[in-house]
């Protein structure tokens, strides 16, 4: 009988050990079918820094902090021969990387603020197709230094301004109505960030296009970083400047109707190819109004270069669009996202028109249809 007992309880506890042994691989299987779960739906990849990378590649670069040493080599040392313009920031000097990498390296004496380079920072994470990359920046022996992507083709105005002599690129209308859709999606992408980034520089020397002529805006946000540096005011200049708002008084913050202005302005030098030089021309509707009939009707207002590359309606409405960005009182003016799907409408039915009926006029009357609706 007690040998009976004991069999009976050695076979209950070897039923256990059996029991909890399965119990053991089972929990062990379905842990491991777990992480392989994990691993699947997360990362695709059993590389456990997979979902790093990706975020990091998502994310724009940082901008960098450049050595002098880097960029006097690239500038040679900032030769002369290297200057390439003159901007609001100080001078532009084209240099070349040590990796092969062309740049444009904006220079200007004094001390910088002590934001200066979380200013750039921010400025450099803003990236988008028509607007010129930001690419690091220097802060040293008593100077600050912009590093700038390098574009080719330059600035409009070496595109656009009649100096008298044969240019070498002569832009069509379409080519220009290009430009001016992709100089608006730039300006467009700033007012839509959250807060909007107000350019109040824009004017044509700060359109640049690239190999292939796309517009590209550039010093976005330059202007408000000068502004926090001490001696700013001292450098800028008091002479006429055609771009800015004649609603903006003295001391007035920029607002996003004020950039719209300055593009009405950069559309009417696409269209006459000229500088606008003219200080009294639009201070109001009817100044704007009687300023483009009077050079209508001497056929004075277009471009003599685009004869016989744009139709009538086409550029009619590209002046009617140009004289709503200068309308008053701003708050007349359309939004940047309702410029930039008038220039693609602009641009779609000229490309259709062209096909169709080929390409055609050198005269344009308009009349007082530029403001019926």
């Amino acid at each position: 009988m007690t040998t009976l007992v004991a069999a009976i309880i050695g076979g209950i506890g070897g039923a256990i050990a059996l029991l909890g042994l399965i119990t053991f691989f089972l929990w062990l299987f379905i842990s491991q079918c777990r992480k392989l779960s994990n691993k699947d739906s997360e990362t695709g990849s059993s590389d456990p820094s997979a979902v790093g990378v990706k975020r990091s590649e998502d994310a724009p670069p940082e901008a960098r902090q450049f050595r002098i040493e880097e960029l006097e080599q690239a500038t040679r040392q900032f030769n002369e021969s290297n200057l390439i313009g003159c901007g609001n920031f100080g001078f532009v000097f084209k240099g070349l990387l040590s990796d092969g990498t062309v740049v444009a390296v904006k220079r200007r004496k004094g001390p910088p603020p002590l934001e200066f380079g979380e200013e750039v920072a921010y400025l450099s994470a803003i990236r988008h197709r028509n607007l010129v990359t930001l690419l690091g920046y220097c802060q040293e022996r008593d100077s600050q230094m912009l590093v700038f992507e390098y574009l080719p083709n330059g600035n409009m105005c070496t595109h656009l301004y009649d100096t008298g002599k044969d240019s070498i690129t002569k832009l069509e209308f379409k080519q220009r109505l290009s430009i001016a859709a992709g100089a608006a999606k730039g300006l467009c992408h700033l007012h839509g960030l959250q807060p909007p980034v107000i350019h109040s520089n824009f004017k044509t020397a700060n359109v640049l296009v690239d190999e292939n002529f796309i517009a590209k805006v550039a010093d976005a946000g330059v202007s408000k970083l000068l502004e926090k540096i001490e001696d700013a005011s001292s450098s800028a200049s008091s002479s006429f400047n055609a771009f800015r708002d004649p609603e903006l008084g003295q001391g007035d913050g920029f607002h996003e109707t004020n950039d719209v202005y300055s593009f009405g302005v950069f559309l009417l030098e696409l269209i006459s190819g000229k500088e606008v030089i003219d200080k009294d021309a639009f201070q109001s509707n009817n100044s704007t109004f009687q300023w483009v009939q009077e050079h209508l009707s001497t056929n004075d207002l277009v471009d003599h270069r685009l004869v016989g590359s744009f139709t009538a309606e086409g550029m009619r409405d590209l002046i009617r669009l140009m004289m709503k960005c200068m309308r008053f009182p701003g708050k007349e003016r359309p939004r940047m996202e309702n410029v930039v799907l008038e220039l693609d409408q602009i641009l779609d039915k000229e490309i259709t028109r062209t096909t169709v009926m080929g390409e055609g006029t050198t005269i344009v009357t308009l009349g007082s249809e530029l403001f019926t609706n």
